[in-house]
């Protein structure tokens, strides 16, 4: 997992206990998973046809637009 070994692991579960305390750590974790879950649901709801190719054109004419702004 993140090329992380048990060792660190048990390591930033102790330090975060001690940083947040046992009461915020379930609130915490939940937080995280709803994150997760939401972020993966976003990224398969992507479809191909919500991807724009941009051409060499559209890339200058949005640079053009950029220096235009500033």
């Amino acid at each position: 997992m993140f090329g992380l070994g048990s060792t660190e692991i048990i390591v930033i579960l102790v330090i975060a206990l001690v940083v947040f305390g046992a009461g915020k750590l379930p609130q915490i974790g939940e937080g995280m998973g709803k994150a997760i879950r939401n972020f993966k649901k976003a990224a398969n709801d992507v479809s191909t046809d919500d991807v724009v190719d941009i051409t060499p054109k559209t890339q200058k004419k949005i640079a053009d637009d950029e220096e235009k702004q500033s």
